[in-house]
C-alpha cells in the first residue's frame, strides 16, 4: 500500500477491517547488495509481453485498469518496468486514459502499442486490443528469437576461430621467429609469409583497427541525411541473398503491423504513419509515404504497393485479393505468416551456407600457420652444427 507514513497506512488497514503486525517501508526493504537495484534490466520486448499478457487476463476478469496496474506493479520483478507502471498508474488515477499515460514513456511503449490502445479505450474493446498486442509481441518476440537462435553457432565457431588465429599470430609465431632467427638459417617462404604477418599484427594492429572505426564514422556520418541514407538502404537491397532478407522482413513487418492496426478498428491512413515509422529502410518508407498519397487520391492499395515496385507480386497479389473481398487485415497477417516463414527458411540457407565457409576459411587459415610453422621446425635438420 502507499501512505504519505506509517500511521496513515494503519488506518487504511483499519477501515478494511485488517490488523497489521509489522509494516516496513519498501525503501528500507531494499538493500546495498540488492542486484535488481543495483543493476536495473532494460524493458525488452519479453517484459512488455508479460507486462500486455498479464494485463490482459487482468481486465478480462473484469478489473478496473487502476486496480489491475497497482497488481502488475506489485508482480512485476523488473524494477525498471515497476517504476514505469507506477507512473502510469499514478496518472490514471488522476484523470489521464491508459494511452495517454503510457504515450508518456516511448521507449517502452511504442506510438503502435499507444495507438492501439487508445483505439480500443475509445472503442470499448480494449481486451480484444490486448489479446492483438500480445499476438503481435508474441510473434515479433519469436522471430527474433529464431534469428539468434540460429546466428549462435557460427558466431561462436568464428570467435573461437579467430581467438585461435589471434593467439598463433600474436604469442606462437613470434617465440618461433626469434628461434630461427637466431639459428641464421634461410626458412622456407611459406614461414616468411606467416612471420611477416605476425610482424604486421603485433606492431601496426591498430591501423587496421583505426581504419575499421573511421569506416564505420564515416558511413555513420554519410547516412546522416535523408537522400544518402536513402541510397544506401537501396544499396543493401541490392545485396546478395541478404538483400533479400532485408526485403522479407521489411514486408512481413509491414503486412504483420498493418494488419494488426486495421484489425484494431485504426484508420487505414493513420495505420501507414504507424507502419511507416517502424519501417527502418527507406526505401519502404517511401513506398508507404506514396502509398499514402494514392490512398488520399481514391486508388486501391494493390495497385499502388504494384507502382512501387519493391513489393512482391505475391504479396501485391494477396493483398489485392484481400481488397476486393473486404477480408483486407485478414490477407495481410496470413501475407506475414507467409514472409515471417521465408525469412526463418532464408536465414536457415544463409547459416547452412555461412558455417562450411567459417570452417574452411579458417580451419585454412590455422592449418597454413601450422604447416609453415613446420616446415620451418623441420629445415632445422639441414642447419649444420
Amino acid at each position: 500500500m502507499e501512505g504519505r507514513d506509517e500511521e496513515a497506512i494503519v488506518e487504511s488497514l483499519h477501515r478494511f477491517g485488517y490488523i497489521p503486525i509489522r509494516i516496513q517501508s519498501a525503501e528500507k526493504k531494499e538493500s546495498l547488495l540488492h542486484l535488481p537495484s543495483l543493476f536495473p534490466k532494460r524493458i525488452g520486448i519479453r517484459e512488455l509481453l508479460v507486462f500486455t499478457q498479464e494485463l490482459y487476463t487482468l481486465v478480462a476478469a473484469g478489473l478496473p485498469i487502476d486496480r489491475s496496474l497497482h497488481i502488475l506493479r506489485e508482480l512485476t520483478e523488473n524494477m525498471k518496468l515497476r517504476e514505469v507502471i507506477k507512473d502510469v498508474l499514478r496518472r490514471v488515477e488522476g484523470g489521464s486514459s491508459l494511452a495517454d499515460a503510457l504515450e508518456t514513456y516511448p521507449k517502452v511503449f511504442s506510438k503502435l502499442y499507444v495507438s492501439m490502445i487508445r483505439a480500443g479505450e475509445a472503442g470499448g474493446f480494449l481486451e480484444k486490443i490486448l489479446i492483438r498486442l500480445s499476438g503481435y509481441l508474441q510473434t515479433i518476440k519469436e522471430i527474433r528469437e529464431h534469428i539468434v537462435s540460429v546466428m549462435i553457432y557460427p558466431f561462436i565457431l568464428t570467435f573461437v576461430s579467430g581467438i585461435s588465429v589471434i593467439i598463433l599470430v600474436t604469442f606462437v609465431v613470434p617465440r618461433f621467429a626469434r628461434i630461427f632467427s637466431d639459428m641464421g638459417q634461410a626458412i622456407p617462404l611459406p614461414t616468411q609469409f606467416v612471420l611477416s604477418a605476425s610482424h604486421i599484427v603485433r606492431d601496426y594492429w591498430w591501423i587496421g583497427a583505426g581504419s575499421i572505426l573511421l569506416l564505420y564514422l564515416a558511413l555513420k556520418i554519410y547516412t546522416r541525411s535523408e537522400n544518402e541514407r536513402f541510397r544506401w538502404d537501396q544499396f543493401k537491397l541490392k545485396w546478395i541473398v541478404i538483400g533479400e532478407i532485408i526485403k522479407k522482413i521489411e514486408v512481413s513487418r509491414f503486412a504483420r503491423t498493418l494488419g494488426t492496426l486495421l484489425q484494431s478498428g485504426v484508420s487505414i491512413l493513420s495505420a501507414l504513419g504507424l507502419v511507416k515509422e517502424i519501417s527502418q529502410n527507406q526505401v519502404f518508407k517511401g513506398a508507404i509515404t506514396y502509398l499514402q498519397e494514392k490512398l488520399r487520391e481514391g486508388k486501391g492499395i494493390s495497385k499502388a504497393l504494384g507502382d512501387t515496385a519493391i513489393f512482391p507480386p505475391l504479396a501485391v497479389h494477396m493483398i489485392g485479393v484481400g481488397e476486393e473481398t473486404g477480408r483486407l487485415d485478414e490477407m495481410l497477417l496470413r501475407v506475414a505468416e507467409l514472409y515471417e516463414e521465408s525469412v526463418k527458411n532464408s536465414m536457415k540457407r544463409l547459416i547452412s551456407l555461412i558455417e562450411p565457409i567459417v570452417i574452411l576459411v579458417l580451419g585454412g587459415l590455422i592449418g597454413f600457420i601450422v604447416i609453415s610453422m613446420l616446415l620451418a621446425i623441420f629445415s632445422v635438420n639441414e642447419i649444420p652444427f
